[in-house]
């Protein structure tokens, strides 16, 4: 593969991971405190799901880059750096109340399984043979917070609020979900990665949809974080504590 082509898929194969590994980090911080307990057992695994295809996306972002997929994942989740994080700040944000988390979840399944779909016909193999297998699962996982998304918002009073509430914080951190990596342009042109704007326009149609249906009101929209870069206050306090047992003894053998 072209130099930059490589590098440029790295990066985005580097974030991708990385959004999944915080998303199932946040999720996970709900097991033992979800609304009913069918829902403390299925969103745990919905979470151990999201760290599960994060590795998927280091393994292959491993092989790309000439390291070991079997350890390598590891070094990149415990002793990288929080600034080295290419995470959106979507997924950084603490898990705020429950229909903030599932409308947050819905926001990214939804963006997963279209960007996926599109993956899944990239001209590099392997990275269309792993989007293929991972949206298998993450179609589950979008009816599962699509339903939630309708019961909360067509529930009680309380629950409406809640998820108005959670659809004016989270619509601007949402649309960092569309913005290019640094050579995504070359990608698409090599038809190796979709174009981000025709993932946008199908994500919009398909979460305007849901907001009318819950009866909602759209949030004026807001700027949206400039780059991957640019972490939430208290990024380095979750890094910190996600790498603690493993940094207690680097060289241990799990």
């Amino acid at each position: 593969m072209d130099p930059e082509l490589q590098s440029a898929l790295a990066a985005l194969l580097l974030a991708a991971g990385d959004d999944e590994l915080i998303l199932g980090h946040r999720n996970s911080e709900w097991c033992g405190q979800a609304p009913i307990l069918e829902e403390d057992i299925a969103f745990a695994n919905l979470a151990l799901d999201e760290i599960a295809h994060a590795q998927a996306w280091y393994e292959l972002h491993a092989g790309l880059v000439g390291k070991d997929p079997q350890t390598y994942p590891d070094r990149l989740v415990y002793f990288r750096a929080a600034d080295d994080f290419r995470c959106l700040r979507l997924v950084e944000l603490p898990r705020g109340d429950w229909a903030f988390s599932m409308l947050r979840q819905y926001f990214f399944d939804l963006y997963e399984n279209i960007y996926l779909r599109e993956l899944s016909a990239s001209t590099y193999p392997p990275l269309a043979e792993t989007a293929a297998r991972l949206r298998k699962e993450e179609v589950y996982h979008l009816r599962h917070a699509r339903a939630w998304i309708v019961r909360l918002g067509l529930g009680t009073d309380e629950s409406h609020s809640r998820l108005q509430a959670a659809l004016d914080a989270l619509w601007p951190y949402a649309q960092q979900l569309f913005l290019p990596g640094p050579g995504e342009s070359a990608l698409s042109a090599a038809g190796i990665a979709p174009e981000r704007s025709r993932v946008q326009q199908d994500w919009m149609e398909q979460a305007h949809a849901l907001v009318q249906e819950c009866e909602l009101q759209m949030p004026a929209a807001g700027e949206p974080p400039a780059s991957r870069r640019e972490h939430i206050s208290g990024f380095k306090v979750l890094i910190d504590e996600l790498q603690s047992v493993a940094r207690l003894d680097p060289e241990a053998v799990w």
